[in-house]
């Protein structure tokens, strides 16, 4: 369904909510401003409601979680059923059933599908603990503390992850309690980019130290929907294979189909060694996993019946439920072929409007907002977003300066939709 004009942004419910939060809630949590935000109560399909009864046209997939639509049926009737079963278990000690069935299809659509054989997982909560589980590993394996990875690339906020993030705006704040394991280089991007320098920044790197791994995302997200040279992972997996290392692929964003590939390293046709995922993984519960090469992953010591890397929700039974019926989906070929569909049509109509550079693949798109002097235009990136949502559309702004408008809506997104996106965007930007 089209948004339709709403009159008052954010509503008196919103407000009040927002009035709870200020008082009760961190203050770094939540921006909380006079035209911002508003409360979300329900959801289904590409349409968002808020507490106030506005509805919304969602182009976020809700930090590219819900990828097969808000509330997808078959993701719902999983949910539902495994609700009137067992809500808990005990993940590392007595799990359940169907904990045992993710971590098989989890193996099933990496490294048996990619003909390397069974792959091992952890599982976690949060995308976070996936890269931690993956740093981690890489350790076990390799005996080498160090890391290789990428300016702009976001890899999450705990300490672990935070200390690969090549954000400085998160990593900042806590420099003084941050093991500082990693060498960060420059991520390439463009269609016509030399990778030579990267290649050179890369033998540098691994000079300076211990350096057991690289860790990359295929196209970065919060950096900036920055998409590399199609060289650049096979270049990452030559490097690795010549020098011992561990490829790491960070694809909590771009896995699942997002990209039009169910995972963004297909198209590039390179295996990873360890490959973290999530977000999409259940499209609304918090599930995240590392997976890996049998061979890699044995690197962790056989339990003895204390794990040593395990937590209370490991496997909770609800999400695991929800992520076999995500996969089972997103197996489907014409799940991808929908993305790519979809894909090509709203960077085209993107396009079409004349306002900036069109970055992404599939439905992970972002349009580059610069100045007439060719500088980040971020207050206008801002502008649009907040006219965005007084129009009835959820949208993001990404990379460090904020002046990339970021489209990741359900893959259910309808033409008509996306044409309506697009004449909204015209009005506001040209």
């Amino acid at each position: 369904m089209l948004p339709e004009l709403i009159t008052e942004i954010p509503g008196p419910r919103s407000r009040a909510l927002a009035a709870t939060l200020r008082r009760y809630e961190s203050r770094n949590v939540t921006y909380l401003a006079d035209d911002w935000p508003v409360f979300w109560e329900r959801a289904e399909g590409t349409n968002v409601w808020d507490a106030d009864g506005n509805r919304f046209l969602d182009l976020t997939s809700a930090f590219g979680v819900a990828g097969l639509g808000h509330t997808a049926p078959v993701v719902r009737s999983a949910l539902e059923y495994q609700a009137g079963r067992l809500l808990h278990a005990m993940g590392d000690v007595h799990p359940t059933e169907v904990k045992a069935q993710v971590c098989a299809q989890l193996s099933a659509l990496t490294f048996e599908r990619w003909g390397r054989g069974v792959g091992k997982v952890i599982l976690g909560s949060s995308g976070f603990e996936a890269v931690e589980a993956a740093l981690k590993t890489a350790y076990l394996r390799t005996k080498k503390p160090g890391v290789i990875a990428f300016h702009g690339g976001y890899h999450g906020l705990g300490f672990g992850a935070l200390t690969v993030t090549g954000l400085p705006y998160f990593r900042e704040p806590f420099r003084a309690q941050l093991k500082e394991f990693v060498e960060f280089i420059a991520f390439p991007h463009g269609e016509c980019v030399d990778l030579a320098p990267t290649h050179a920044a890369l033998e540098a790197a691994v000079q300076k130290g211990e350096i057991g791994a690289v860790l990359v995302e295929p196209i970065q997200g919060r950096g900036g929907c920055v998409v590399p040279p199609m060289g650049f992972l096979p270049l990452l997996r030559e490097f690795c294979d010549a020098h011992g290392l561990l490829l790491v692929l960070d694809e909590i964003y771009t896995g699942f189909n997002r990209t039009g590939t169910l995972f963004a390293c297909e198209a590039s046709e390179i295996v990873p060694d360890l490959i973290c995922v999530g977000k999409a993984l259940t499209t609304a519960f918090p599930l995240s996993a590392c997976v890996g090469k049998a061979a890699v992953m044995d690197a962790w010591p056989e339990s003895t019946g204390e794990a040593i890397h395990t937590s209370t929700f490991l496997g909770n039974p609800l999400g695991c439920a929800m992520a076999l019926a995500a996969m089972q989906e997103h197996a489907k070929p014409a799940t991808a072929e929908q993305v790519r569909a979809k894909g090509e049509t709203f960077a085209h109509v993107l396009r079409c409007i004349g306002a900036g550079r069109i970055r992404g693949r599939g439905l992970m798109l972002g349009l580059e907002l610069l100045t007439p002097e060719g500088t980040p235009n971020t207050e206008l990136a801002i502008r649009t977003m907040k006219q965005a949502l007084r129009e009835g559309l959820l949208l993001l702004a990404d990379s460090p300066t904020s002046h990339i408008l970021s489209f990741s809506p359900p893959f259910t997104i309808s033409d008509a939709e996306i044409t309506f996106v697009a004449d909204r965007l015209k009005t506001w930007l040209t």
